[in-house]
């Protein structure tokens, strides 16, 4: 594994989730701001029952997490998880630039 404490699962959990345009859409609004289900339901041409679907599919990955106040589900980005995807991201660039540099070495040889 490329990402320390980050099982196959994880990762394929997070990557999953980013999957989906509606998904990556929730993620962006809630980074920006905490919003309820009920407001992030609004936003989409759905039912309810589906961007809660949705919602529970990203903090499965733990790309969100929910608290309750009152009667509502307030939906909160996770930055840690974010971060997380981002580094695995990274490592597999730079093992694809670690590769590219070697083919220009062996190209540029005498």
């Amino acid at each position: 594994m490329v990402v320390q404490n980050m099982s196959d699962s994880d990762v394929d959990s997070i990557f999953h989730a980013l999957a989906d345009t509606t998904r990556r859409d929730i993620v962006t609004r809630v980074m920006a701001r905490e919003q309820s289900v009920s407001d992030l339901a609004g936003a989409y041409a759905m039912s309810f029952a589906a961007v809660q679907k949705h919602v529970a599919v990203l903090e499965r990955a733990m790309l969100i997490t929910k608290d309750r106040r009152g009667r509502e589900q307030i939906v909160h980005g996770d930055l840690n998880t974010l971060r997380k995807a981002a580094r695995l991201l990274e490592a597999y660039e730079e093992i694809w630039r670690t590769r590219a540099d070697r083919m220009d070495d062996i190209l540029t040889e005498d």
